[in-house]
C-alpha cells in the first residue's frame, strides 16, 4: 500500500512540475534542482500570475465602466443613470453574483483612479488580491487626494509590504489614513452603526451561521447576556439537554447552552419554533419509506433525508414519533413524481401541514393553473419560490424578494409559472436598465426545465435554469 501510494504521488510530482496551462517559458524560470524545490517554486511564480492577472482584470474593468458610461451619453442616457448595470455585467463575465460583480468594480476604480501603487504592487506579485482589497477598503472614507496620498506612503518601494501579514497592512493603513483626515475616519466609526443588521448563511452538516453586525457596546452586551445564562445554567445544574446517551443526560457545553439561550430569547420557546413556516420539500418515499433521496429546506438548501423526517416527527422538546401518528397522514401518500412540503408551525403542537406538489416525470417541474391576477400572489407565489429556491440570475444566490414576469405585464405579460422569475431586488432592478432583456428559452424536447435567458447590453447571453426538486433524477444519454 505504501509502495502505491509513493507512486501515485510521483505521477503527480511529474505532472505538476510543467503543467499544460503554464507558459512554455515558465519551465525554464524555474531553477534546476530537487522536485520539491521545483514544486514551491512553481507556486511562487503561479501566484505572481494570479496577481497580475488581478491587476489586469482591474484595469479591463475601469475601462469597460468608462466605454459603458460613453456609449450611454451618446445614447441620451442622463447623467446620473449612467454606468447602473456594469457592475452586473462585470459579475457574469466572472462568474460571480451581482453583489460580488459591484464590489469587484468599485475595488477597480479604486486601484486604477487613486491607488497606482497599490496597483503596481499587485501586478509585481508583491500583494495578492486580498491584501490589495484590505487597502482599498481602509481608505474608502478619505478623498481622493487623501487616498492617493495615502497610497503614495504606504508604496512597496519603501518595503511596507514585504512579509506583512494581513494585521499589519490593515494597522498601517488606518494609521496612514487617520494622519491624512482623522475627521473621516472618526465619522466613518460613526457612521457604521447605521449598516447593523443580521444575516443567515448555511454552514455545513445542516447547520447555519446566523451572524449579527452590531454596534461594538450592543455586540458585547449581548455576549455577556448569554454568556452570565450559561454560567447560571452550568453552576445550578440545568445544563442538561434532555438526551439521553446510555443511561446518561448529556450535558451541555457552555457554547452550547448560549446557543440555546439565543434561540429561546429570540423566538419565545425553547425549540425555537414560534408560528414561524418551515417550508421542507422532499418526496413521498422519503418522507414515508424512508428512502435516501435528499430533501429541500427553503432558505437553506439541500438536507439529509434522515434529518427532514426527524425534523417532521419531533416536537419542540426533542421527542420523537411517525409521522403517521399525528392523524395527518391519510390520504397524503403521493404519486411517485410527486414532493410533499412540511410546514412546521407554531406553539408545543408543533403542527405539520403536508401538500402535495405535482411534477412533470420528465422534467421534475411544479404543475400549477395559469392566474389571470397582474401580481403573483398566494400558491402560485410559493410554488414558484419552491421552484427557483433563490435568486435565478447566473451565480446569484440571495434570497428571492421579487417575483417579476419575465415578458412584463405592460408588454402582455401573463401571470403564470412559464412567464415567472424569482428574483433578489437588485437583480430586479438592473433588469430594467437599457438594453437588459430576459425570455424564457423553448424547450427544444421533454426533458427541458424552466430556463430564462438573459441578455446585457454588449450582446452576450447567459442562460439560468430552474434548479432541480428532490427525487428528480436527469437524464443521462
Amino acid at each position: 500500500m505504501e509502495r502505491i501510494g509513493e507512486s501515485r504521488v510521483g505521477a503527480v510530482a511529474a505532472d505538476a512540475l510543467v503543467p499544460a496551462s503554464v507558459p512554455a517559458g515558465l519551465a525554464v524560470a524555474v531553477s534546476a534542482g530537487s522536485v520539491c524545490g521545483d514544486l514551491i517554486e512553481q507556486l511562487r511564480v503561479l501566484e505572481g500570475m494570479k496577481s497580475a492577472i488581478t491587476a489586469l482584470q482591474a484595469q479591463i474593468s475601469v475601462a469597460f465602466d468608462l466605454a459603458q458610461r460613453a456609449e450611454q451619453a451618446d445614447a441620451g442616457v442622463p447623467a446620473s443613470e449612467r454606468g447602473q448595470g456594469v457592475g452586473a455585467q462585470v459579475a457574469l463575465a466572472r462568474r460571480e453574483s451581482p453583489n460580488r460583480g459591484s464590489r469587484l468594480l468599485g475595488f477597480a476604480k479604486a486601484l486604477v483612479m487613486e491607488m497606482p501603487h497599490t496597483l503596481a504592487a499587485l501586478n509585481s506579485g508583491l500583494l495578492n488580491e486580498w491584501r490589495a482589497t484590505l487597502l482599498v477598503r481602509e481608505t474608502a472614507c478619505l478623498s481622493a487626494e487623501d487616498r492617493a496620498a495615502v497610497d503614495e506612503e504606504l508604496a512597496p518601494d519603501a518595503g511596507t509590504f514585504e512579509g506583512k501579514g494581513d494585521r499589519a497592512i490593515v494597522a498601517a493603513a488606518k494609521a496612514a489614513a487617520y494622519r491624512r483626515d482623522p475627521r473621516s475616519v472618526a465619522g466613518r466609526a460613526s457612521r457604521a452603526a447605521a449598516e447593523r443588521t443580521v444575516s443567515l448563511r448555511p454552514a455545513p452538516d445542516t447547520m447555519t451561521y446566523l451572524t449579527a453586525l452590531l454596534p461594538v457596546a450592543q455586540g458585547v452586551a449581548v455576549y455577556a447576556a448569554l454568556s452570565r445564562a450559561a454560567d447560571s445554567a452550568r453552576s445550578c445544574g440545568d445544563a442538561g439537554s434532555g438526551d439521553v446517551a446510555g443511561s446518561d443526560v448529556v450535558v451541555r457545553t457552555r457554547g452550547q447552552v448560549m446557543a440555546d439561550t439565543l434561540v429561546e430569547r429570540v423566538t419565545g420557546t425553547p425549540g425555537g419554533f414560534s408560528g414561524i413556516n418551515l417550508d421542507l420539500v422532499m418526496t413521498d418515499r422519503a418522507l414515508f419509506q424512508g428512502d435516501s433521496e435528499p430533501a429541500r429546506l427553503q432558505g437553506y438548501g439541500i438536507v439529509p433525508a434522515e434529518w427532514g423526517r426527524e425534523l417532521v416527527a419531533r416536537g419542540p422538546g426533542g421527542s420523537s414519533s411517525p409521522p403517521a401518528s399525528s392523524g395527518r397522514s391519510a390520504g397524503v401518500t403521493q404519486e411517485a413524481q410527486s414532493a410533499g412540503a412540511a410546514q412546521v408551525a407554531r406553539g408545543q403542537e408543533f403542527d405539520v401541514w403536508l401538500r402535495r406538489l405535482y411534477t412533470a416525470p420528465a422534467t421534475g417541474e411544479l404543475l400549477a393553473t395559469d392566474s389571470k391576477a397582474r401580481l403573483f400572489t398566494g400558491r402560485l407565489r410559493r410554488f414558484i419560490e419552491i421552484r427557483d429556491d433563490t435568486c435565478r440570475t447566473p451565480y446569484c444566490d440571495a434570497p428571492i424578494r421579487h417575483i417579476d414576469h419575465v415578458v412584463p405585464w405592460r408588454s402582455g405579460g401573463e401571470t403564470n409559472l412559464a412567464n415567472s422569475a424569482g428574483l433578489c431586488e437588485a437583480c430586479n432592478h438592473t433588469k430594467e436598465n437599457p438594453g437588459w432583456s430576459t425570455k424564457t428559452k423553448p424547450g427544444l424536447v421533454d426533458t427541458d426545465v424552466h430556463t430564462l435567458e438573459i441578455s446585457t447590453p454588449t450582446g452576450h447571453t447567459y442562460q439560468s435554469k430552474a434548479p432541480a426538486l428532490p427525487g428528480h433524477q436527469p437524464s443521462r444519454t
